[in-house]
């Protein structure tokens, strides 16, 4: 199966999982906090700092905009801000962690004006400008690993949380120079009964280079009623439902995760848990999908491409802004029913390829899969998107989860809207694999009488 799994399945429910599991296994420990003054950096749900080999990891943008610093670019080896209105470079080396980019957390340091110390006690990463003194309660001291010459962060240890994406209404505006045509991207019109819905095809992570997009989007979503979205990631998963989703991806039968994958595939998975100072076993107790969100929250990418810039969150936010609803077509249980109900041997061929990716030539695979995909978005290539769609068929049980069935359900969503008395503009902004061929929502809506065209 080709690497698409991650671009076709936007998974918000994997944050609370981890959030809720991380004290469930062994060895993990309390995560960390990320202060700025007195004031303590709120992430996504389930969203925190990570530690990779020794390193400190948080999420550049959102860290940035609760310090009140503009980020202008990010590149290979440095990242460049605005600060007190003027531009500094600091040398850095962003990561692309599940497409989010994190950088280390020693880069604040180099900012004018700000000091980076860490609370052992109560495991506080805090930034702390000149004009404000640390506000911890406990004693604060700036570990070896945080100065301005050290190359990690040995001070603070490795805490297994995965990063999520920023919150909806991070300032995330690409630096692109403007264009006069924009993306071409996917975009499709529908009307019915005095109600239009404009159909558009997301990729869930994308970089500067897809912004702007055409005009038409932004006319069409500034005329729009609503967003709807495959699921709504304004909206935070309450505590009971993260222990629902624990409990549902745990073992209840005295079997474990040895006993439902290969030993091939355990060895596998033990080695790159303990590269990422976790024990062999630590995953023993949850089901091999579980195992897989935990372990690709490990793996790094380069491609340059992040998901707060992907189009669904680039909407989200302009929703945020326009005070519009934001509508989930599926909610988080019907995402979390669809992976429980996998066979154990397609969970442990998405588990096995997820670890096979740590591997430097899978890993480059994967990320000219992503540049490739990027391509065929701003071409708007339907070619290129039939061959993504029909790229899940060699696995029947998953091309029949991941598209079939849940292109019924959002298409019997939009035939709602388009039936409507309310003579409304909706917005739809779904992955955009969901849309094409037999099973696409677009000949589900011709198949009950919609003319689709392409804008």
């Amino acid at each position: 199966m080709k690497s698409w799994h991650k671009k076709l399945l936007p998974l918000v429910l994997a944050a609370g999982l981890l959030t809720t599991a991380a004290p469930t296994m062994a060895g993990a420990a309390q995560p960390l906090v990320v202060k700025v003054n007195d004031h303590k950096v709120e992430y996504r749900t389930g969203g925190a700092p990570t530690v990779q080999k020794q390193t400190t990891l948080v999420p550049l943008r959102s860290t940035l905009k609760a310090m009140g610093i503009q980020l202008v670019s990010a590149s290979k080896d440095s990242i460049t801000v605005i600060v007190d209105g003027k531009s500094i470079k600091i040398k850095s080396k962003p990561t692309q962690i599940k497409g989010v980019t994190y950088v280390p957390i020693r880069t604040f340091g180099e900012l004018p004006g700000y000091e980076v110390s860490w609370n052992a006690k109560s495991r506080t990463i805090q930034l702390t400008s000149s004009a404000s003194a640390p506000t911890a309660d406990e004693p604060t001291s700036s570990p070896a690993a945080e100065s301005t010459t050290s190359t990690d962060n040995t001070s603070i240890p490795p805490v297994p949380t995965p990063p999520t994406p920023a919150p909806a209404n991070a300032s995330t505006a690409p630096t692109a120079e403007p264009t006069q045509t924009g993306a071409r991207g996917f975009m499709w019109e529908v009307k019915n009964n005095g109600n239009t819905v404009y159909l558009v095809g997301s990729m869930h992570v994308a970089d500067a280079s897809f912004y702007p997009l055409r005009q038409e989007y932004e006319q069409a979503f500034a005329e729009a009623d609503s967003l709807s979205v495959e699921v709504d990631i304004t909206r935070e998963s309450t505590e009971d439902f993260q222990k629902h989703v624990l409990e549902t991806g745990m073992y209840h039968d005295g079997s474990n995760l040895r006993n439902h994958i290969s030993s091939y595939t355990y060895e596998k998975l033990g080695r790159i848990l303990e590269a990422n100072d976790m024990r062999s076993g630590a995953l023993d107790r949850f089901k091999p999908w579980v195992a897989e969100m935990i372990v690709s929250s490990f793996a790094t990418d380069d491609s340059g491409f992040d998901s707060e810039l992907g189009i669904d969150l680039h909407f989200i936010k302009k929703a945020a802004e326009r005070d519009i609803p934001v509508v989930g077509l599926e909610s988080e249980e019907s995402q979390l029913r669809m992976l429980n109900n996998f066979s154990d041997e397609l969970q442990e061929k998405l588990l096995y390829g997820t670890l096979a990716s740590f591997d430097e030539k899978r890993n480059q695979e994967s990320d000219a899969t992503t540049k490739a995909m990027a391509e065929m978005w701003k071409t708007g290539d339907e070619k290129a998107l039939m061959e993504v769609t029909n790229s899940t068929v060699v696995e029947p049980e998953y091309h029949k989860a991941i598209l079939v069935d849940r292109n019924i359900g959002m298409a019997n969503k939009i035939d709602g809207y388009l039936k409507s008395s309310s003579n409304q503009q909706y917005f739809v902004v779904v992955g955009a694999a969901h849309y094409l061929g037999d099973d696409g929502i677009i000949k589900l809506l011709e198949k009950k009488g919609y003319t689709v065209t392409r804008k």
